[in-house]
């Protein structure tokens, strides 16, 4: 955020991949300098003009002091680390920060344990996996639906959502575009019928809502029970409570539970046949002891108890081979206890295999088989890569049914078991796939050409189909977004590198997501002495800026959710905003000239005294001007609000004033 303070405007990036390509072209809309660094040059460049957009380009290895010296690092505010090295990111690192104890740090790193233990450490540190950032985008895209973008904020669910007018619709022809903007809800972005979408305030408040417009709102919501399971909630059973239930057992009940246990095969087989083998054993047991206690009398019953339990656990040549009866045994025993030797045997061996199972079962955690592929409505994840994993992770949050191919034939088939999982050629993976009937296709695998390959051929076999894809270029984007308009191509280091850049400055980006082929930022604040937004209205922040705030916090009060516009930012105070890149860069340089006040509030006349009382406390609350202004400005009607004004706020006081029985007019400034 900029501030009265002159700020050093120097930015350093390490490595001219693909990623630091796309990092300084989004580092130079913020109009800053920016030196880069890279251990040889790049054969072709991806964005063709990189080189003219550098201050300085130094060829070197920047883990070495001297390279970085040789940099300027200690008169740069931040440096981006994004190699392909995760380890020479990390080491250099650590030399800017023994150089600069200052220098905000940006790094490429996927080790979390690493990131967390070096932010502690270093200080003023922050780290990001360019390929994960843009999953959420990925996964919202692929749903097809009118959501295009879902995440928490202060233990609260956002959603936005995108809706097209129907003339059935209750919004249509009755209410406001300023009408959108409640407690729980702010307007993003709107699109009339015959023109193109409208980024955050450049629409007319008091427009009517017509039928084909189309509306995209971020609102305040539950997760839909459908979509999310709630959480099993466990009950104590206190022992009073278990005697009272052993009461309420009757003999009627008792029947009816033995009956559903036994009716229902499918569920309880493994168990029925656990209690048959049980029962035949204990049968055989007992059948035993009589027998052996009857024939021998001088024999006690726990000697015909042992001989039982030897018999059944296949002791019949133990037996009758080493011991020694006094009396001779009839045939018709020896018949008997060689039976109950075979039976044990068998019976034995099941309750063997049952508990072998189940211990392989615990101990390896035996893989379950996946369920069948979806056969309509479905998505299909092609690419079960770092991304495409963590998209269908997020898909299967969302209840969504799934299919995923991979051709990689080391994958590990213990990742996702509740996800069907395709592995082959590419022809044979796609019809097996159901593509011809799937609701979505997300193609993200690690090679371009593959990308495009399998985008045409799912656009030939389901044109229908919502089709995203993932690029790591430029120059594919375009090009693919051209042959195939209605699928939505995503340049994941072009997403990312909107993230890196905003980092860079300091701002805290906890959510992005896309809307219209644009990338949307929700972006934390803190409000700081001699910061351009100390003292402003959140109207003028909204206005001036171009962003929407959606959170305010005073001190250690309660989080506001859609704060009012009314609230005027003071040190110390925390406001999370959505904005695009472009409006992240305004806030930075404090630039408002974008959006002038150039507005006037002309009032011709109050239908009441109370009118008067009650537009004079209007006019304070909306403009910003004292109250003493307002009431003398109501006193002597008609008059002009001498305080020039944004558009939106002059509308919106406008319409305020109307429902207080004031009339107003508005008018541009001479």
């Amino acid at each position: 955020m900029a501030k009265t303070e002159v700020l050093l405007d120097r930015f350093l990036v390490c490595g001219l991949g693909s990623l630091g390509q796309h990092c300084i072209v989004a580092l130079k809309l913020f109009e800053v300098s920016v030196i880069a660094i890279d251990k040889q040059l790049p054969q072709e460049w991806e964005i063709s003009q990189l080189p003219d957009l550098l201050d300085n380009l130094i060829v070197g290895d920047c883990r070495h002091s001297s390279v970085l010296e040789q940099a300027q690092i200690l008169q740069c505010r931040a440096a981006l680390i994004v190699t392909s090295n995760e380890q020479v990111n990390a080491e250099t690192a650590l030399a800017i920060r023994k150089l600069n104890p200052r220098t905000r740090l940006v790094v490429r790193s996927s080790k979390r344990n690493l990131n967390e233990l070096l932010s502690e450490h270093l200080k003023n540190f922050t780290a990001f996996e360019p390929t994960e950032l843009p999953a959420p985008a990925f996964a919202l895209a692929a749903l097809g639906t009118e959501t295009l973008g879902l995440f928490n904020l202060e233990g609260q669910w956002l959603r936005v959502v995108k809706r097209v007018m129907s003339s059935t619709d209750t919004w249509c022809t009755n209410r406001l575009l300023y009408d959108i903007n409640t407690h729980n809800r702010r307007l993003l972005h709107y699109k009339s019928d015959a023109a193109s979408f409208k980024l955050f305030d450049e629409w007319e408040l008091d427009a009517r809502i017509m039928p084909g417009d189309t509306i995209v709102s971020i609102e305040a919501t539950n997760l839909n029970l459908t979509y999310w399971e709630q959480p099993i909630k466990k009950t104590w059973c206190s022992p009073r409570h278990f005697l009272t239930s052993i009461k309420q057992l009757n003999w009627v009940i008792i029947k009816q539970k033995i009956t559903e246990f036994w009716q229902n095969p499918e569920k309880n087989r493994l168990k029925q046949v656990g209690m048959i083998c049980g029962a035949i054993v204990v049968f055989l047991l007992l059948l035993g002891t009589i027998l052996y206690r009857l024939t021998y009398p001088k024999m006690s019953l726990i000697d015909s108890f042992l001989t039982s339990i030897m018999l059944l656990l296949g002791g019949f040549n133990d037996l009758f081979g080493g011991f020694d009866f006094t009396q001779p045994v009839p045939l018709w025993l020896r018949f008997i206890s060689l039976g109950m030797t075979i039976s044990g045997t068998v019976l034995i061996g099941i309750l063997y295999s049952f508990l072998t199972e189940r211990l392989l079962a615990a101990r390896f955690q035996l893989i379950k088989r996946r369920p069948p592929v979806p056969q309509k409505n479905h998505v299909v994840v092609v690419g079960l890569g770092r991304i495409g994993q963590r998209i269908a992770e997020i898909l299967q949050e969302y209840k969504q049914p799934l299919v995923g191919i991979t051709f990689n034939t080391n994958f590990d088939i213990s990742l996702l078991p509740k996800m069907p999982l395709l592995n082959g050629s590419l022809a044979v993976s796609l019809a097996k796939a159901n593509l011809k009937t799937a609701k979505s296709v997300v193609v993200v695998t690690d090679d371009e050409m593959l990308n495009l390959e399998v985008s045409l051929m799912s656009y030939d076999l389901n044109p229908e189909s919502n089709l995203v894809v993932r690029t790591t270029g430029l120059g594919l984007s375009d090009n693919l977004a051209e042959l195939l308009p209605n699928a939505q191509i995503l340049c994941v280091n072009s997403v990312a590198a909107e993230v890196f850049a905003g980092a860079a400055f300091g701002e805290n980006i906890t959510h992005l997501f896309r809307v219209d082929r644009t990338t949307i930022l929700v972006t934390e604040y803190h409000i700081e002495l001699g910061d351009t937004l100390n003292g402003l209205l959140l109207s003028e922040v909204a206005c001036g800026y171009g962003v929407v705030p959606i959170l305010y916090q005073k001190d250690a009060e309660t989080p506001k959710l859609m704060p009012s516009e009314d609230i005027r930012l003071a040190v110390g105070d925390r406001m999370v905003v959505i904005a695009t890149s472009h409006g992240l860069q305004r806030v930075e340089q404090g630039d408002t000239r974008l959006v002038l006040k150039n507005w006037q509030v002309h009032i011709a006349r109050a239908l009441t005294e109370d009118a008067k009382f009650e537009g004079a406390n209007v006019i304070a609350r909306i403009s910003g001007c004292s109250l003493n202004v307002a009431r003398n400005l109501m006193k002597n009607l008609p008059a002009t609000l001498p305080l020039p004004l944004y558009k939106h706020q002059a509308q919106r006081l406008i319409l305020e004033l109307g429902k207080a029985q004031v009339v107003g007019s508005l008018l541009p400034v001479k």
